[in-house]
């Protein structure tokens, strides 16, 4: 089993580098985390925390939009892409399971995405404490945001997988892929927000609004980041107006989400046809 998963992950890996995806990756999270290093860490002697700590909040608020897309451009053909170009039939055929197939995929996805992720980090840091030698009290926050990434991304990536084996169309994956980050990671929010406004502290703010955010990975991403952090009085919006939720809330959401999306896409691809 393990030869079969490592098989077809040495073989997506192959076709994102061909396909510029592991190149892609890495300039966008470099690049963006570079620019918000330099103008995110402008406040910090206002905030009385560290450099690191302070640019950790901004990439924060970069990866909790930057990261799911990503991960579901990397994961929308991943099945429908197979089906357009005929090698799905072809590779049922060989002794591997479909669930196998994804996990190698997932694993592949994930590595380019690990891949990207510390390559982006790590860029900031070593500005942070280059410019700031005291940013080394920020690496746990650092390390903190880079793993609870991985699980993000690998939550979207299962969505990719499940939105792919249901269109069996690449263009059509790619049009859920893209309503499901504006619904999942931008209106969400918003619909929150109005409802918060309009409710005035009444019960959908006190007991319905705690639950729909950890409801949503993206939600409880930042949430468990920003309030983890030192550099809580960076945070705004949803994340500020949530931080009275436990951190052992939003770990659980974000440890479950990434299982519940694999498992959405099994049970899709499983009903495919090649």
């Amino acid at each position: 089993m393990i030869e079969r998963i490592y098989a077809t992950a040495v073989t997506e890996i192959h076709i994102a580098r061909r396909n510029r995806w592991v190149l892609i990756a890495v300039v966008l999270m470099v690049v963006f985390s570079l620019v918000l290093s330099a103008v995110g860490s402008a406040p910090v002697g206002g905030l009385g925390a560290d450099r690191l700590s302070v640019t950790v909040a901004s990439l924060t608020s970069l990866s909790v939009y930057l990261v799911p897309l990503v991960a579901l451009l990397m994961s929308f053909d991943a099945v429908a892409g197979e089906v357009e170009r005929g090698t799905l039939p072809l590779l049922l055929t060989y002794p591997v399971g479909r669930g196998e197939v994804l996990l190698g995929k997932l694993l592949a996805h994930s590595t380019i995405l690990i891949i990207a992720l510390v390559a982006g980090y790590g860029a900031a840091a070593l500005i942070a404490v280059a410019t700031d030698p005291a940013a080394v009290a920020g690496f746990g926050a650092l390390w903190r945001l880079t793993w609870t990434s991985v699980l993000l991304g690998a939550t979207f990536l299962g969505i990719g997988y499940a939105l792919s084996a249901l269109a069996r169309r690449a263009s059509g994956a790619a049009g859920l892929a893209i309503g499901v980050w504006l619904g999942l990671v931008v209106l969400y929010d918003l619909a929150l927000l109005a409802a918060v406004v309009a409710d005035d502290g009444g019960i959908f703010t006190t007991q319905v609004f705690p639950t729909a955010l950890l409801a949503n990975p993206a939600d409880a991403f930042r949430i468990f980041n920003l309030t983890a952090s030192q550099a809580t009085a960076a945070a705004s919006g949803v994340g500020a107006a949530a931080g009275a939720l436990p951190l052992w809330q939003t770990l659980l959401s974000l440890c479950l989400w990434p299982l519940a999306a694999l498992g959405l896409a099994t049970l899709a691809f499983r009903r495919a046809e090649p």
